[in-house]
């Protein structure tokens, strides 16, 4: 059984699912510079989950960062490698969803890249298309950008 609950940016099991997601892109895409504009912090995300497995083990998390107009960009969703394909990024990305409509949201966006062909699927799957890049995206040529009305 996987739980998500919003927890504080700040908790240490936070603090390591987000490491363990930057050491795992670090890898894919060969450096640490692949983040276009600011990095989320405890400022800016207004809503964090942590997905725990049975054992009450944080296994993946995500966040909120609002953008305006109606509209808030998905953060740091992740999963640990062995727990994927378990249904714990569907559960963090509902209880994402279901946060943002509780803030009056309508639009959530998102970037990845083309270092991530599983992320692209499970948005594709999930009902988010692919816009034009925004904000800090624009003219990053290795942006992907996917957005959904909810």
């Amino acid at each position: 059984m996987i739980t998500v609950d919003e927890e504080q940016w700040e908790t240490p099991v936070g603090a390591q699912l987000r490491a363990a997601q930057r050491a795992e892109l670090d890898a894919r895409y060969g450096t640490s510079d692949h983040e276009p504009g600011a990095a989320p912090s405890v400022a800016d995300i207004a809503v964090f989950v942590v997905a725990r497995d049975h054992n009450a083990v944080g296994i993946g998390c995500g966040g909120l960062r609002l953008l305006g107009n109606d509209e808030a960009e998905i953060k740091r969703m992740y999963v640990v490698p062995a727990q994927r394909g378990r249904g714990a990024s569907v559960a963090i990305l509902r209880r994402l969803e279901d946060s943002a409509r509780g803030l009056g949201i309508r639009v959530l966006k998102l970037e990845t890249g083309p270092g991530q062909p599983d992320a692209v699927r499970f948005y594709e799957r999930e009902g988010y298309s692919k816009i034009d890049p925004f904000g800090a995206y624009v003219d990053e040529p290795t942006s992907l950008c996917f957005a959904r009305t909810l």
